[in-house]
């Protein structure tokens, strides 16, 4: 340690005008040397140094796998049952996606740091600031619990209270998500600039007219993007749910995948495709028309996005807001979701026995060691899927990004038809990799790969 901080020093008194040579063990380096580190022990942890890890055997059914791709099931009967699978998902994710939203935004305004200044605003001493603070740390650590939990999850325990309902498969949908969409939307609050807002408060106007009439003006076109982004997400957890029984295309996927139909599988990936595909265009449409951020850029301080056009009237927009409006009535329409389940004496009465069951927490046998070890290859299994897809986005990103595809003003028509196929082909297996929902691709990966 001494000797690192000798090095450091030696490089914060270099000669004026000279660069400093880095020293050979530095922070940069020891944050590499960790990592690499965390990482071999993620792979030892997942069991890929020891045993056998690749079957095989199972190449042939990759390959017929595959193959199907290239001539997917067209019976007329068959078009229709996946067409009525669609409808499912979709509407369970425009349902999903729009409890998410209006959950999101009261959970959003509530976790913002903004929302509980003006509540409780600062009057000279650092107690009323800390008092602020209490509620709003409540609020941000009360949503933790709800998106710590996978869908999948919260699908199974609604099953056990309300049963195979298309409540189910909504609720399951928007509590993970409205808790993430009010973390996002918390952050988009706080970043978006107050002027407009400590002008209303100073002159005397509630925090909740000043919220709305000097910060959701500024803030809504982000919200509104990020809020179709969600229902891109929603249509993947739709089809996941269908696993569990819930229907749409995700129960069609699985069955044909038990009966190993591949050309039925990928007729219903191609509706799947269409889905995610459709809703991204939509997305991406509705942004620029806007004039907002992308999404890279909602994740950046708000001093660091590019400076953008201020949003402006357009027809495609008042045309995806009323077909948005005629969606979400759509899907609530076809579905017919009955919330008085919630209130009924057997949903509060298995509430209560799960509740009940849940305390004192059951360790089994092997107590809180088995818990930790399960734990381990929970992180082992995330360090890795992390860092592949890490490195997988860094190097795909270079090809799929059009400045550097489709350069302005370089090459003739064969440079630009080139680029335009490696755009097309590149963003087309991106489009693939992610509208297929995580649970089908391990089912999948099982016909090469060993369980583990």
């Amino acid at each position: 340690m001494a000797r690192l901080l000798d090095w450091e020093a030696k490089e914060r008194h270099a000669p004026p005008g000279v660069p400093a040579r880095p020293a050979p063990l530095n922070r940069r380096s020891v944050g590499v040397i960790l990592a690499g580190a965390v990482i071999l022990w993620a792979l030892a942890q997942a069991g890929l140094f020891g045993g056998e890890v690749v079957n095989p055997g199972g190449w042939p059914l990759v390959l017929r796998f595959l193959r199907a791709g290239l001539h997917p099931e067209r019976n007329p009967a068959f078009l229709r049952l996946v067409f009525r699978a669609a409808l499912v998902t979709l509407a369970y994710a425009v349902s999903g996606a729009t409890l998410s939203t209006l959950f999101g935004f009261v959970g959003g305004v509530l976790a913002s740091e903004v929302w509980w200044r003006a509540v409780m605003p600062s009057r000279g001493g650092g107690r009323r600031w800390s008092g602020y603070r209490t509620p709003w740390l409540v609020v941000r650590g009360g949503l933790a619990l709800p998106r710590a939990i996978h869908e999948i999850i919260w699908g199974l325990f609604f099953v056990n209270i309300l049963g195979l309902t298309p409540l189910t498969a909504i609720l399951a949908i928007a509590i993970p998500f409205g808790a993430i969409t009010a973390k996002v939307f918390s952050e988009i609050l706080d970043e978006t600039p107050r002027r407009p807002l400590d002008a209303l408060l100073n002159s005397g106007v509630s925090p909740l007219q000043a919220l709305v009439y000097g910060l959701l003006p500024q803030a809504f076109p982000n919200l509104l993007s990020y809020a179709f982004y969600r229902l891109e997400c929603s249509i993947r957890a739709a089809a996941v749910l269908g696993i569990i029984g819930a229907g749409g295309l995700g129960y069609e996927i699985f069955l044909s995948l038990q009966s190993l139909r591949y050309e039925q599988m990928w007729t219903l990936f191609f509706a799947l495709f269409l889905l995610s595909g459709l809703t991204d265009f939509w997305s991406g449409l509705l942004r620029r028309r806007m004039g907002v951020a992308n999404r890279l850029a909602l994740n950046l301080p708000a001093g660091k996005r590019r400076k953008i056009a201020p949003p402006r009237r357009d027809a495609v927009v008042s045309i995806s807001l009323v077909a948005a409006a005629g969606l979400v009535t759509f899907s609530f329409w076809y579905l017919r979701p009955d919330f008085t389940q919630l209130l009924a004496p057997r949903t509060t009465r298995l509430l209560a026995g799960v509740i009940r069951d849940s305390f004192p927490p059951d360790f089994g046998n092997g107590g809180t060691g088995e818990l930790f070890a399960l734990s381990a290859q929970t992180l082992a299994m995330s360090i890795l899927a992390m860092s592949g897809a890490g490195l997988l986005g860094i190097l795909l990103s270079f090809p799929a990004a059009r400045n550097v595809s489709l350069p302005d003003g370089g090459g003739g028509w064969v440079r630009r038809a080139s680029g335009m196929g490696m755009l097309l082909a590149v963003r087309t297996l991106l489009l693939v990799a992610r509208a297929i929902p995580a649970p089908i691709w391990a089912l999948i990966l099982m016909f090469v790969l060993f369980p583990g």
